[in-house]
């Protein structure tokens, strides 16, 4: 008998693990959803917030974390610092890391969006101004966005994934999750 498909939105806070047990009793998937048998498509960092997608189904979840397919995902970044034209450029052109020269990704200064307060907060500092952008990606290398801001100059203060695919946060909470 094949089970019912899953996915499930869920909005990840900051500080929580993506997984469902931690020996360290640090905060985890499971102190927020209580849907048996679903598991994360991909990953998000315990210091980042937003997007994570869960499912029972296989085949989707490798469509959405392997880079091979190249899903898109996209991230709202707060940096230290007034980001410049160049740095902008240099991220939509692809950045050369340590394990590589990145895809080249869609970035785009914005306005701070609307997001809840992170807790802690981000640390202010009254002399460096922070700014946002939004950058698209359709790889997933290891705390890539994180890498790619710092590469260029404008070390990550906060990351917010919005989007995978189609799907957005648009109306979760943070801790919420929705079933599609």
């Amino acid at each position: 008998m094949n089970p019912e498909r899953k996915i499930v939105l869920f909005n990840k806070p900051y500080d929580v693990l993506c997984q469902f047990t931690d020996e360290q009793d640090r905060s985890v998937l499971k102190d927020f959803i209580d849907i048996p048998g679903v598991y994360a498509a991909g990953r998000l960092d315990r210091d980042s917030e937003g997007l994570l997608i869960l499912t029972n189904d296989g085949k989707l979840q490798s469509k959405l974390a392997d880079p091979r397919h190249k899903t898109s995902k996209t991230y709202w970044v707060q940096v230290d610092g007034e980001i410049s034209d160049d740095a902008i450029l240099q991220l939509s052109r692809g950045v050369k890391l340590k394990d590589g020269l990145t895809r080249p990704a869609k970035a785009q200064r914005m306005q701070e969006p609307t997001v809840w307060p992170r807790n802690p907060p981000v640390r202010f500092r009254k002399n460096i101004p922070t700014s946002w952008l939004s950058l698209t990606i359709t790889e997933g290398k290891n705390r890539q966005v994180r890498r790619m801001t710092a590469a260029v100059g404008f070390p990550t203060l906060r990351l917010i994934r919005y989007r995978i695919g189609d799907w957005t946060l648009d109306g979760l909470a943070p801790g919420e999750y929705r079933c599609l």
